[in-house]
């Protein structure tokens, strides 16, 4: 049975939306918040990651151990995640359950921030980004996009530093929450099966007392920049480089073209990277990614080897990157092919089109259709892939190394 799509706008500014389908047999629910690392000050750095963690610790109505027993009692899949530009809240439940589901994600919307909580938390916060400083392709990833962006805050960091994140306060959290948690700055989605007439008169009344204001985000494009770098760090196993320039932004139409470009480049299997590094056991990591954001874009590289073995890596995936119309017919419609399975899989699951909508309403405020997703890439012809390079030429390479001490 096909999906039907509905929208509301709630009289608080909330916007919701909803993918009913009958034929599934679950649901999934999410709030999408706009906001993340990209809207903090250098002071409110990993602000947006600590406010998420702090959403699960209690609530006016709840504790914390309240709202982890009760989703355990729903026998919810749920969790959170917080990005450069978003933080979202869902879950995935049977639909007996969906509105005892709705209820609690937006209780937990509007958290109490108990100080006592507050100060643990950041404890396990701290932990965090010690455990991540330690993987060397997140320090790579993390260090090479805070220099490749400078002062554009597309590089400011997810987690924060120890200094940042040890110096937040809980008033500045309130205000943060206060500032950036408003029903214009969010959306309600649902997805499979569902009552839709319910949830909207539910999110109507759950919402009811959320008070909204205006929210703002700078948008501006960073160009790409020619530039080398290297880091170092202890204890290293391989050697690592990352290689970026500019690329389509989240509402760029040639973000179709050049997702199916990157898959060329560098998928994880039947790449041009597969073929002449991994296949031939030169490197033991090697991809090509499209990294799409609000107004802006980047376009990388990255591979992981031995230290004998990285300028030889570094210099291949050069030849790849710096040749991007060296491919056949027959290496576009496998790339399309490989795209437009993916797409399928992940739309046949209420939580994948959970995470659809919310993000495409996030940066383009628009809904479309899986199958119309679908057309379009396959849609894709060599001429559409020249004409996304004559606006991303690919030609000005930002290269950073992380190399033992």
């Amino acid at each position: 049975m096909a999906s039907t799509y509905h929208k509301k706008i709630l009289s608080n500014g909330l916007t919701i939306l909803g993918e009913t389908n009958s034929s599934n047999v679950s649901c999934g629910i999410g709030y999408f918040v706009r906001t993340g690392a990209r809207d903090e000050t250098p002071a409110e750095s990993g602000l947006s990651h600590f406010l998420e963690h702090m959403m699960f610790k209690g609530t006016p109505t709840r504790s914390a151990l309240d709202i982890n027993l009760e989703l355990g009692n729903l026998g919810a899949q749920a969790n959170a995640f917080t990005s450069e530009e978003n933080t979202v809240y869902y879950g995935l439940v049977i639909p007996e359950r969906f509105r005892a589901m709705q209820e609690l994600l937006s209780d937990m919307l509007r958290p109490s921030l108990d100080p006592s909580e507050f100060a643990m938390e950041k404890k396990v916060i701290l932990e965090e980004i010690a455990l991540y400083q330690d993987r060397p392709h997140f320090f790579l990833f993390e260090s090479a996009l805070k220099d490749y962006f400078g002062s554009h805050s597309g590089g400011n960091s997810v987690l924060g530093s120890q200094d940042s994140v040890s110096a937040i306060t809980p008033p500045q959290m309130v205000d943060y929450f206060t500032r950036r948690y408003t029903p214009s700055n969010m959306v309600l989605c649902a997805t499979g099966n569902f009552n839709w007439e319910s949830f909207a008169q539910d999110a109507e009344r759950l919402t009811a007392e959320w008070v909204d204001a205006p929210v703002s985000r700078t948008l501006s494009r960073q160009p790409g920049k020619q530039q080398a770098s290297i880091y170092r760090k202890k204890n290293l196993n391989q050697t690592h480089a990352f290689l970026v320039t500019e690329g389509p932004s989240a509402q760029d139409p040639e973000r179709y073209p050049l997702a199916i470009l990157a898959t060329m480049m560098g998928d994880s299997s039947g790449s041009r990277m597969y073929w002449d590094l991994i296949d031939r056991g030169l490197a033991e990591s090697a991809s090509v990614d499209s990294d799409e954001r609000d107004g802006c874009g980047c376009f990388t590289a990255y591979v992981s080897t031995t230290a004998d073995k990285l300028d030889e890596v570094v210099s291949i995936a050069r030849e790849i990157l710096v040749s991007p119309r060296s491919f056949s017919d027959g290496d576009l419609d496998r790339a399309k092919a490989k795209v437009v399975s993916r797409i399928v899989l992940d739309g046949e699951l209420p939580m994948g089109r959970l995470m659809a909508l919310g993000m495409e309403w996030q940066y383009r405020r628009e809904s479309t259709p899986l199958r119309t997703i679908i057309e379009r890439v396959q849609a894709i012809s060599r001429s559409d892939i020249d004409k996304a390079l004559e606006r991303f030429p690919l030609d000005r390479w930002a290269e950073y190394r992380l190399l033992p001490e």
